[in-house]
């Protein structure tokens, strides 16, 4: 063997031992059986090798047909049974949402961690009440589903944008019609909780709606965050065939695209000396600088959608804060309080209350 051929051996070997040690030792319970959980959850606890010890759902059918397919997991349709375990110490719930905040006042109730998919609730009324359940109960983990933070897209932006002054941004969210449920909470708060992620506390400065044939809606949002200002097109008038999230950042240094969370490139500006444009006078060759984008030639954990678009990142997180492992919770319910308001201010712009809301959005 060569040296070159030793060190790349050794370096796999390492590599591979530091995967097979990294092991989850406490027990876990699942809450819902839907479609996101089976596409997205499940295969990343599976590949993390998490002891998961229950599957719950509501539906005698649903549990008979998932016994068959979860062997040596026990499915149930009672919630009690699995906060009366004391082996489970951390749930992960990704129901329908109407649902969530029962749900987790249960659970924290319980003292168990928990993990729960976007929305935790419906209000940020619920929200507050859910923090002082954290606080009265003594919850040692509890996260929300918030996987865009979790991106490494977003932490590569998150880091740069700390040492560049944003000026503004332009974001479009656009996807098919959701008449199964409430789009804003349901939807749209991914990238209303996105731009507060970046760049802080928001504030309204326009909005304006478009109503569409089969209860599709298009929403123009202009925002404010200190110095930084924001447009936002949200919409469910385009299809999910071809549903993207793309999102522009202008710096005082240069340009930030992301698209989709799969691809982020800069655009460094050219110099103004003296104020004076230099590219206006001097001409300019931009150079853009590819940051992240995912390799679909090599299959590795890394160039995986669920990777790239933050679920495995949220779910180790947790995992690892249960287990007693260095990690950091981005997503905490107390981080969710500038979201919520963004949202509630939206319902009461657009409609005057959250029932009118849900009804025509």
């Amino acid at each position: 063997m060569t040296f070159t051929e030793n060190i790349i051996q050794r370096y796999k070997s390492i590599r591979t031992r530091r995967q097979l040690g990294d092991v989850c030792r406490k027990r876990y319970a699942f809450v819902g059986i839907g479609s996101h959980s089976i596409a997205n959850l499940y295969p990343v606890l599976a590949h993390l090798r998490v002891p998961v010890k229950y599957i719950c759902c509501r539906s005698t059918t649903k549990a008979a047909v998932a016994a068959e397919k979860f062997s040596g997991i026990k499915v149930t349709t009672s919630l009690d049974e699995i906060l009366e375990d004391n082996e489970i110490a951390g749930v992960f719930v990704s129901a329908s949402p109407s649902a969530h905040f029962d749900i987790a006042a249960k659970i924290l109730g319980s003292g168990k961690s928990l993990f729960i998919e976007k929305p935790p609730c419906s209000s940020a009324e619920e929200l507050g009440r859910l923090k002082d359940m954290i606080i009265l109960h003594g919850t040692p983990t509890a996260m929300a589903g918030m996987q865009k933070r979790y991106a490494p897209a977003t932490q590569i932006l998150k880091s740069r944008l700390r040492h560049q002054r944003p000026i503004s941004y332009n974001m479009k969210y656009l996807t098919g019609s959701y008449p199964e449920g409430d789009m804003l909470s349901d939807l749209f708060i991914h990238p209303l909780d996105y731009v507060t992620f970046l760049f802080g506390r928001a504030e309204i400065t326009g909005i304006d709606s478009v109503s569409h044939s089969h209860g599709a809606k298009t929403m123009m949002l202009l925002l404010r965050h200190g110095d930084t200002a924001g447009t936002l097109e949200l919409s469910t008038a385009y299809t999910w065939t071809e549903a993207s999230e793309t999102m522009t950042i202008n710096t005082r240094q240069g340009v930030y695209r992301i698209r989709n969370m799969e691809e982020l490139r800069y655009t460094r500006k050219p110099a103004t000396p003296f104020g004076i444009p230099a590219d206006k006078v001097f001409g300019h060759h931009p150079t853009s600088t590819c940051l992240l984008s995912r390799n679909n030639f090599i299959p590795t954990t890394i160039n995986n959608q669920i990777y790239t678009q933050g679920f495995y990142n949220e779910l180790k997180a947790f995992c690892d804060l249960v287990e007693g492992k260095p990690s950091k919770c981005l997503s905490s319910f107390e981080t969710l309080q500038d979201t919520y308001r963004l949202m509630e201010d939206i319902r009461t712009r657009t409609h005057g209350n959250a029932d009118k809301m849900k009804r025509t959005f």
